[in-house]
């Protein structure tokens, strides 16, 4: 018994997991059945090492999850076996220097609002080689954050840039997205590409001739006709849309950058750490600029820190959304130091409702309510959340790319900060305005 409180204690002091309630306890000296338990694990030895650690303890290697130094892998633990017990077990074991759960992880939603009049504008106008529905590119939050006036005064189009979207995949058939999209990756099912659309069917297509607007899952409305908002009106399609959503927002401001669209959310939002990890280290690796993560971890992660540190080392800027449990609450990656994360706020420059707004405050905030952008099928739709205003300064942040490649995460968030002022204190008073980021960049460069 005292080494087993020993390991139990050992566990616990290294912030591995969670203690366990009474209950648990007493399973513990009592025994009980457990299922297989999924873990991050960092093992020196690398690959041959941890093969032989589980063979001896009986656990499973998944898969690798592409850090520079080929640490870091997910196993599985034997089931039928207590997962703390095994942690404890595990770090005794050569080479095995940390562990954390794999959690479950996934992308925000908010409650939709109704759909806005200018959704409904279909007037195709011209967007920098694309066409668009005028609508996308006459918002009110184009008009606040002034993303026209730096495009034309600066010509900041974000040309050169890569932004890496972090998400549920993006439709690669999108008309207006199309022209920009590089290589990507499927981590949910370990194949090239990246698409949104492999999660329905081929039958479930939109048609958008005399399509309305309809609310297709919780923080959305999209311009569909009925049967496809019938098919995509259940939870296995909770989050469908929402990294080509996020991916148009990100167009929206920087329509010249290039798209990395890295699937790690199945359809219905859900996902594992280890994905978004291994997304991380895909997207730096191939030379993305910016990452845009539209996600939130309830739990620290030491693993995720990690990643975003050599994110960081390697010139990409990190931008996430701060949530939408519409508290003073810290998620991840947004609250990492090193992390510019983004609130939302209304189109009358009020705070949201849904909005967290950090602890401490969050950097920078950004319209989040009825914020239109693409859609699969080449519709459009309108958003609320944070998962929205964050790829508005994603973009941003492509367009001090665009100008000079050897822009910080540092110095992208000094520049983020020349903005407006508005009467929200949790939110540090300054709302995303484009216009004054571009500017601030070029003076630090000697371009003004």
């Amino acid at each position: 018994m005292k080494r087993l409180a020993w390991l139990l204690t050992l566990v616990f002091a290294i912030g591995l997991v969670s203690p366990p309630a009474p209950a648990q306890l007493l399973s513990l000296n009592l025994g009980g059945s457990y299922s297989s338990t999924r873990l991050i694990v960092r093992d020196t030895l690398g690959l041959s090492g941890l093969n032989l650690t589980c063979l001896l303890l009986g656990c499973q290697v998944k898969q690798g999850i592409g850090d520079p130094t080929g640490q870091l892998f997910v196993i599985t633990t034997p089931s039928l076996v207590n997962p703390v017990l095994f942690i404890a077990k595990l770090l005794l074991q050569p080479g095995i220097t940390a562990i954390e759960i794999d959690q479950p992880v996934g992308t925000q939603a908010s409650s939709a609002g109704a759909a806005p009049s200018y959704l409904s504008d279909r007037t195709t106008v011209s967007y920098y080689g694309s066409t668009v529905w005028e609508g996308y590119v006459t918002q009110p939050a184009v008009q606040l954050i002034r993303s026209d006036a730096a495009h034309s005064v600066y010509n900041a189009t974000g040309a050169g840039a890569t932004v890496a979207v972090i998400d549920t995949g993006v439709d690669p058939d999108n008309p207006v997205l199309k022209p920009l999209l590089v290589s990507g990756y499927d981590f949910t099912r370990n194949s090239n590409g990246g698409s949104e659309k492999a999660d329905v069917s081929q039958s479930t297509v939109a048609v958008l001739d005399n399509a309305q607007a309809a609310v297709v899952n919780q923080s959305t409305v999209a311009v569909l006709d009925q049967s496809t908002v019938a098919v995509l009106d259940t939870d296995n399609y909770a989050a469908f849309g929402h990294g080509t959503m996020t991916a148009g927002v990100v167009h929206l401001v920087a329509p010249r950058a290039k798209i990395m669209p890295l699937k790690a959310f199945k359809a219905d939002g859900s996902g594992y750490a280890s994905d978004v990890l291994r997304a991380i280290y895909y997207a730096v690796k191939n030379g993305a600029d910016v990452l845009n993560m539209s996600f939130d971890f309830t739990t620290y992660s030491p693993e995720l820190k990690n990643a975003i540190n050599y994110a960081n080392n390697n010139g990409s800027i990190c931008v996430a959304s701060a949530g939408n449990d519409g508290q003073q609450v810290s998620v991840y990656p947004a609250a990492l130091s090193n992390v510019i994360d983004v609130a939302s706020t209304s189109n009358q420059d009020t705070q949201s409702t849904f909005t967290n707004f950090g602890a401490p405050p969050v950097w920078l905030a950004a319209p989040g309510e009825a914020i239109m952008t693409t859609y699969p099928w080449g519709s459009y739709a309108a958003g609320w959340g944070t998962s929205f205003s964050a790829p508005l300064v994603s973009g941003t942040a492509a367009l001090l790319a665009g100008i000079n490649s050897s822009v910080s995460e540092s110095q992208a968030a000094n520049a983020l900060t020349y903005a407006q002022p508005i009467p929200v204190p949790p939110l540090n008073n300054r709302r995303l305005d484009v216009y004054k980021a571009v500017q601030s960049w070029r003076n630090t460069l000697g371009l003004n």
